[in-house]
């Protein structure tokens, strides 16, 4: 029986979860993921866990947030004056913003407060600090 091996494209299906059991991601409503092996589409710890295993078959793996998302880093939540902001722009907390920085760097940013003189932006992916369950189930190997 074939082993998924680095190169090989390969069909899996997962459900993501936190430590809380919140589920986090699903290919359940998206249907199935294709990924080759070494092809950096997916976690690196996710590509070992496929490694070896055969069509069919289920394990679960733990990847620390370390090799996830990261750690939270207090130097991506930004404080910027509310004038910097368009007057006519309500800025409501928990919206997502995409600014651009100097040098053309875009970044996802998160309203954590806003009042009228300032605004608190967090750019750590919302992920970054947890540790990630994947019930992995390997459907394919091509």
């Amino acid at each position: 029986m074939k082993r998924a091996a680095y190169g090989d494209t390969v069909t899996i299906s997962y459900i993501g979860t936190l430590d809380t059991g919140r589920i986090f991601d699903s290919t359940d409503e998206s249907g199935p993921l294709r990924i080759t092996i070494g092809n950096d589409q997916v976690f690196a710890a996710l590509e070992v866990a496929i490694i070896g295993m055969v069509a069919g078959e289920v394990k679960n793996i733990v990847i620390p947030a370390a090799e996830a998302y990261g750690p939270r880093r207090d130097e991506n939540i930004l404080k910027a004056k509310r004038d910097l902001f368009p007057v006519e722009r309500q800025l409501r907390v928990g919206e997502k913003l995409q600014l651009q920085f100097k040098g053309g760097v875009e970044r996802i940013m998160v309203i954590l407060q806003a009042d009228d003189q300032e605004v608190t932006l967090d750019g750590n992916h919302p992920l970054a600090g947890c540790d990630l369950t994947f019930a992995l189930r390997l459907d394919r190997i091509d």
